[in-house]
């Protein structure tokens, strides 16, 4: 019994101590002034999206998620800018390689709509941040490359 409390305890503390998670772009219900972030990691491609709720809706639920709809949308588009300006073997970029099959557009579309959401953020005024990741090697793997 006490070994497995004890593994519980480190995975507890872990948990509350970020491991591997992400940092907060949402500080007392203000979006931060400067947002750092990098887009390019070891293993992962991660954006953030910004969505601002419909002001003429009333009830919470509703602008909540069309926020976070805008937000998705917003970092799916810039994770799309940053996969294309990525250079693959033999010195093309992916956007001149998208430009010369079509079926590589389709893969990379469909990849970032399947990039995963890793946070969720409401504003006071509940506006929205959100967080999207996507695994590189998953990436390579169904677009055929392999990135520089």
């Amino acid at each position: 019994m006490k070994k497995s409390l004890s593994v519980v305890s480190v995975l507890c503390i872990a948990v509350m101590s970020g491991c591997g998670g992400n940092k907060s772009y949402v500080k007392g219900g203000e979006i931060n002034k400067t947002l750092d972030q990098e887009a390019i990691k070891a293993k992962y491609i991660e954006t953030i999206g910004i969505g601002a709720a419909d002001s003429k809706l009333t009830n919470t639920t509703q602008r909540r998620a069309t926020s976070r709809d805008a937000a998705v949308v917003q970092a799916q588009y810039e994770m799309l800018s940053i996969i294309k300006g990525i250079e693959v073997e033999g010195g093309i970029t992916v956007e001149k390689a998208m430009e010369t099959d079509s079926k590589l557009e389709t893969t990379v579309k469909e990849s970032i709509s399947g990039a995963e959401v890793v946070k969720t953020e409401w504003t006071n005024d509940d506006g929205c941040v959100v967080t999207l990741r996507l695994d590189k090697k998953r990436l390579e793997s169904q677009m055929g490359v392999k990135f520089k």
